[in-house]
């Protein structure tokens, strides 16, 4: 079985100078990319560590396999192994970002965020348009209120005199028969 050759774009013939430029170009941005699927990868370890600790039986007068207590046995010393690994290359990449971070300065995040108008007189005058506006809203709807309790109030009063008037109406007949 023969290897494809490989395409001339895909042959890599750096020298060790290029390689060492290019491993400095690594910029915070990929860094941080590159930790966050480190953290990604220790946390599915840690997973695959409980999986194997709660798939394993406890030693209380069970017989057991030696060959499969040892297979189990390995695996999880495979899995803790690059745990550590992982936890060491996360080290790595974690200094590596305050390295490159130690020269900035930190930026309030007021700054960060575009504002489409800077003149804060127009920003005033138009918030107390609209508080001016709200205000007179809100007087509106206090007055409908009132006028509203007030017609209720005589629709009540209304209904209250046709009630009597009925009752009187029916004690009249009821007298009659």
């Amino acid at each position: 079985m023969t290897t494809p050759p490989l395409a001339p774009g895909c042959m890599t013939s750096q020298f060790p100078g290029q390689q060492a430029q290019a491993a400095r170009d690594v910029n915070t941005a990929s860094l941080c990319r590159i930790g966050q699927e480190t953290v990604q990868d220790i946390v599915l370890r840690t997973m695959e560590i409980f999986q194997l600790l709660r798939n394993m039986q406890l030693p209380n007068g069970v017989t057991y396999h030696p060959t499969t207590h040892q297979d189990r046995l390995g695996k999880l010393q495979e899995h803790l192994r690059m745990l550590s690994v992982l936890f060491r290359k996360l080290r790595l990449v974690y200094d590596k970002c305050i390295e490159n971070c130690a020269g900035l300065e930190p930026v309030p995040p007021e700054q960060l965020i575009p504002y489409v108008e800077d003149d804060s007189s127009k920003l005033d005058e138009r918030s107390a348009n609209q508080m001016r506006s709200t205000s007179e809203e809100r007087r509106e709807v206090l007055e409908v209120n009132k006028k509203l309790r007030q017609k209720n109030q005589q629709l009540k009063q209304i209904m209250d005199q046709l009630r009597n008037l009925i009752w009187e109406i029916n004690s009249m007949l009821a007298v009659r028969s």
